[in-house]
């Protein structure tokens, strides 16, 4: 009795996993840092539907610029990332190396 019970309950895990395997994929996320100690700045949201993706995430390089990809993927274009680059960039505030005592 018990391998009868046994080997039903090993047919509904199969049968459970196989119709998770095969299901419509579908999500959404979105998250953000804004550190104002560290300046680490940077966000990301990507969203699926089926096998189309897209999506975009943004930082700030240590240039002052930010840089800002975003991206898309289906199986009729493949993947496609769009890089552009915002702001001017301009050297960190601070001692130049040529004003630093390098022998104190």
């Amino acid at each position: 009795m018990f391998k009868i019970i046994a080997l039903v309950a090993c047919l509904t895990v199969v049968k459970v996993a196989a119709e998770d395997y095969f299901t419509y994929p579908r999500y959404k996320f979105e998250y953000g840092v804004k550190d104002e100690h560290s300046l680490d700045h940077k966000s990301h949201w990507e969203y699926r539907n089926g096998d189309v993706v897209k999506g975009q995430y943004t930082m700030d390089e240590a240039d002052g610029t930010q840089r800002i990809v975003e991206y898309s993927s289906d199986h009729e274009t493949g993947f496609q990332a769009h890089v552009k680059r915002s702001g001017f960039a301009h050297h960190p505030y601070g001692e130049s190396y040529v004003n630093i005592d390098q022998y104190n």
